[in-house]
Order: structure tokens, then sequence, then C-alpha cells
């Protein structure tokens, strides 16, 4: 159960980096609970789980931001961002390869607690908070002076607010979670994801050279609502001990509230993508473009050639059969 849960938080923290750095507000909102469900289910964090729960956290803040109605701590004076603060200085405990970026962002996120405030008329409290995020260190001197002036100022278009903005804050925070993304590539159902897509393709019913009616994309979407029933049952097996309910209702809202919108979106579209897809000639620059992908990640790795290639209503299914052709017309 503890391994299943490691996996879907890692996995959930992955698609809330994805969805903050899209700016998909609905979908990250909606792995912002999951993760939140999951997180609150941890009876202690483990030392390889502190990174992903504190950027779960930081992001989630980061969300809400301008928001100074939402309230995550029991204290009703710290902001959004306030408490973002909090983790982000959590996460710097964790790494310090990364010494520029993490200074950058810290100096944002507290300039922004205070531009928050003052955007919404709270000089008052934008004093206040000036107070508790600064100590009397010389290293924090400089800032502290310039944010001091800013407040008393009253306006919140001077020059140094609009320099470090919101939206230059969330440009680093993007930089950030780039750089998680990489080195978190080995979570095992992204692995597993990775390799059913690479072995049938996305929609692979959908996109075969004939039209789908409503009947087979019916058929298909119950055939992978069993499948993703087996595979919570499998995972159970596979870990010795049966899961508990509460362990078994968040895998199943991650399996099918978390992927059946894919599925619903080849059901709506199956006949229109079928039929923009058949008998569709495969260009020169394509078979080009599809060989240069080969040559990059080798025999096999259609997905990622697929994602790296600019191709046009292909799916790694027609580039491995693609490859198959060119293969034996050389």
């Amino acid at each position: 159960e503890a391994v299943a849960a490691d996996w879907m938080l890692e996995f959930a923290c992955c698609c809330l980096c994805r969805h903050f750095g899209e700016g998909s507000a609905a979908e990250f909102r909606r792995w912002r609970d999951v993760a939140q469900a999951l997180i609150n289910g941890l009876s202690k964090i483990a030392m390889h789980q502190k990174k992903t729960v504190y950027l779960c956290q930081l992001l989630i803040r980061i969300e809400k931001g301008k928001n100074l109605e939402c309230h995550f701590e029991n204290d009703q004076r710290i902001s959004p961002l306030e408490s973002a603060l909090s983790f982000w200085a959590l996460l710097e405990r964790e790494e310090i390869k990364l010494e520029k970026l993490h200074k950058d962002i810290r100096c944002l996120i507290q300039i922004q607690i205070v531009a928050v405030y003052m955007e919404n008329g709270y000089f008052k409290e934008a004093a206040e908070v000036l107070e508790r995020l600064f100590t009397d260190s010389e290293t924090d001197k400089p800032l502290r002076v310039k944010l001091a002036t800013v407040i008393k100022s009253k306006d919140p278009y001077v020059p140094l607010l609009q320099s470090f903005s919101y939206s230059l804050l969330i440009t680093k925070i993007k930089s950030y979670i780039e750089l998680f993304m990489k080195e978190n590539e080995t979570n095992f159902l992204i692995q597993a994801a990775t390799k059913q897509v690479e072995s049938k393709g996305v929609g692979a019913t959908a996109l075969q050279n004939k039209p789908v009616n409503v009947n087979e994309n019916h058929k298909r979407n119950l055939k992978t609502k069993r499948r993703f029933v087996l595979s919570i049952i499998l995972l159970r097996d596979m870990l010795g001990q049966k899961l508990s309910t509460s362990t078994l209702s968040i895998f199943k809202f991650w399996l099918f509230y978390g992927c059946l919108n894919s599925f619903e979106n080849i059901e709506n579209h199956g006949d229109a993508l079928a039929c923009s897809r058949r008998r569709q000639r495969w260009t020169y620059k394509e078979d080009m473009k599809l060989k240069s992908g080969v040559r990059e990640f080798g025999v096999g790795n259609w997905a990622k050639i697929l994602v790296h290639g600019d191709f046009n209503n292909r799916t790694s299914v027609m580039l491995k059969d693609r490859w198959r052709t060119l293969c034996r017309s050389d």
C-alpha cells in the first residue's frame, strides 16, 4: 500500500508540474485535489518524499498567490504566498546545486508578498508582513529598505514591483519544475504508461484506416475501464496484501477521473480523426524526420520520436509502420 501510494504521489506531482507549466488551470486544480488527498493520507513523510511533498504544496500556494481570501495556515494573517515561502525554504534545504535560481525565486516571492497586499490597497498589512519576512541580517537589509520605501509611497506600480512582477515569478517557478521533471522521469507509473503508449499507441482503434462508429467507441471504452479495474486488482496482488478502502478509492479516482477525459476525447472525435488520417501519404520531409528521430532515440522509441518531431496527424503506431515500410524499401 505504501509503495502504491508513493507511485501515485510522484505521478500526481508530475501532473501538477506539467499543468502548472502549461497554464491549464482546470487540470491543475483537479490534480491539486488528488495530490492533497494523497499527502493527507501519509502517516509520515519519508525522506525521499520530502521534495515531492514540498513542491506540491508550493505550487498549490503559488497558484492561489493573489487570492488574499484564501488561507492555508491557521494564522489568518499568513497569505498564500507567505505560506509558499515557507515551503520554498524547505525545498532549498533539500538541494544545493541551484543556488542562483533558489535566490532569485526566494527574492521574487518576498517582493510579490508585499506587492499583492499593495495591489489590494492593504498598505498596513504590507508593512506588517515586511516585519515578518526579514531578519536584521545585513544580507536582507538592501531589499528590506527598498520594500519599506515602496510601501510608504503607497504606489503598487513603482518600477521595483513592475520589474519583479508576478509573471516573472511564475516563469522562474516553471524553470525550476522543468528541472524537477527531468530528474523524475523514472516514476514507475510514467514508465509503465510510456511502454503502453509505445506498444499500442494512444487510441489505436480510432486511428486505424477505417471509420470508427459510436458502438465501436463505446465497446473500446468499456474495455479500457475493465483494464483499469484489473490493474487495481493486479497491483493489490503484487503487494501481497489487500489495499485499504481509502487507498483503493484514491487509486480508482486517479485511474478513472485522471485518465478517462482523454478517452472521452477520443470517443468524441474518433470519426474525425479516422477520416483525417485515412490514406494520408507520407511526405519526403516526414520520412527524413522519422529517420532523424530513429538515429537520435533508437528503433522502438516511437512515442519520443513523435513528440520531438513535427509530424502531421501521425501516431506512434503510424511511425512504427512507416519505419517498417522504409526498411523494406531500402
